[in-house]
């Protein structure tokens, strides 16, 4: 058994990342022991551990308990506080096992299928376009935060809409997003990341609540209508099970899609000759969003716990042990991509592990490829001069996600800027079929306040 410590610091190399510490991963074996995250876990390093991992059965998703616990004292007054936030984590699809994640998941699976997102296309295309044109109003003479403008801003509406919520409170939605992102990116968390994360979480199970008991509140066609259609015929429950789908599908649906948003546009402006093709060539862009996962996947790793004792690849694995397949090793494999340490935007390997694989494939995949894929070939037409102001990017520190807290991009100029009203798109309202407009709000900081969605 090879033992590795201080894996967790491997992330703290901002841009280059933490794929040189996994290279040497591999190459001491596809199963390792750390003692550095969670109290001891076992690392999975290559792509035929993770992927074969990923579709175990023998590898249990339900590992919130100990977890969100970790920090607490058996009988203490935190422990009992920490039970509302332990049972939404372990009622959310994410973190169940058969029989209760086919059945969550069908209730869902209708509000991702293909024609659903195809019809939501034109909605993000306006949204797109719209931003676009708010960050060259506002920053025609000096650098945007593209991560503040455009990344955290585009998948919150694009999740409200997919969900049916008619608005949504920004400034709250983005500070819970932030509070369970640190606190699910934590390997132990500490005692304000857990407040942060317990407050947050009630307060969205709070608005759940409330929108749910107004079935006025969100649309007819989005994924809420689904949720309350399943509660009623008896396939979801009531209460926390029913809180936690919702929580999480906001939470899902904004956090990973922010941070890939931000590193694509970051490493196709570090490889013009990718960008340059792009511009060339608008239909690469599907590959180049698919191997822009590969590279630089927004979840690095995720986290099973073994149901029996097993073994893996000879290695020896207790009932209770924890396991962690590293996506991001895997996505740089040599043994399954040639040249795993290039952008290689016509490569032709179906698809990285950046989503999982087997029953918890991520259901949103296909909606954050189609919104990457909308956003990049939208900045590359309007922008192919576009740039990156140098030593500006900033990169979060976590060894789960790879992404930026900022990101300031120098916008060319270009004559005869659009306005607003000249891109924007009318978008039909899924009660009344009135067109109208959907036009965000903003504070004087520039801070969006509320999203709104016209109904009759």
């Amino acid at each position: 058994m090879t033992i590795v410590g201080r894996f967790e610091s491997c992330h703290l190399a901002g841009a280059a990342g933490p794929y040189a510490t996994y290279a040497q991963l591999r190459s001491s074996g596809p199963v390792l022991r750390t003692t550095d995250l969670f109290g001891g876990a076992w690392l999975l390093t290559t792509h035929e551990a993770v992927q074969a991992a990923l579709r175990d059965p023998r590898l249990s998703a339900r590992r919130t308990g100990g977890w969100v616990m970790r920090n607490s004292m058996r009988g203490s007054e935190r422990r009992r506080e920490l039970v509302g936030l332990q049972r939404l984590f372990a009622r959310a699809m994410l973190f169940v096992d058969k029989p209760s994640h086919p059945r969550l998941r069908q209730a869902m699976q209708a509000g991702f299928r293909p024609s659903a997102i195809e019809a939501l296309k034109p909605f993000v295309i306006g949204s797109v376009e719209r931003l676009l044109d708010d960050m060259e109003r506002t920053h025609a003479d000096r650098p945007c935060d593209f991560i503040e403008c455009f990344a955290r801003v585009l998948p919150a509406r694009i999740i409200a809409r997919l969900l049916g919520l008619f608005e949504v409170n920004a400034t709250e939605f983005l500070t819970w997003s932030s509070d369970l992102a640190a606190f699910i990116g934590a390997s132990l968390p500490d005692e304000d990341q857990t407040e942060r994360a317990l407050c947050s979480i009630m307060a969205m199970g709070k608005y759940f609540e409330r929108v749910l008991e107004d079935e006025s509140s969100f649309s007819q066609d989005g994924i809420l209508r689904l949720l309350v259609q399943a509660q009623k015929s008896g396939q979801i429950e009531k209460g926390p099970e029913l809180l936690a789908q919702c929580a999480m599908l906001l939470f899902a649906g904004h956090e990973t899609t922010r941070h890939f948003l931000g590193t694509s546009i970051y490493w196709l402006l570090r490889n013009r000759d990718a960008w340059d093709s792009i511009r060339a060539d608008p239909t690469l862009v599907k590959g180049a969003v698919r191997e822009l996962l590969r590279w630089d996947s927004p979840v690095q790793y995720t986290g099973r716990r073994a149901n029996c004792d097993l073994e893996l690849h000879g290695t020896k694995i207790r009932r209770g042990d924890l396991v962690l397949p590293l996506i991001g090793a895997a996505n740089r494999d040599p043994a399954e991509y040639a040249d795993p340490d290039a952008i290689q935007i016509d490569r032709r390997s179906g698809m990285p592990l950046s989503f999982g694989s087997g029953p918890h494939v991520c259901i949103g995949a296909a909606l954050t490829l189609m919104e990457a894929e909308v956003a990049i070939a939208a900045i590359v037409r309007r922008w192919p001069g576009l740039d990156v102001v140098p030593e500006s990017d900033n990169w979060i520190d976590s060894p789960l996600y790879r992404g930026m807290a900022s990101l300031h991009l120098r916008l060319p100029p270009r004559p005869g800027r659009a306005t607003r009203a000249t891109h924007a798109v009318q978008e039909r309202s899924v009660l009344s079929g009135v067109l109208h407009e959907a036009e965000p709000h903003w504070n004087g900081g520039r801070v969006l306040t509320s999203l709104p969605l016209e109904r009759t």
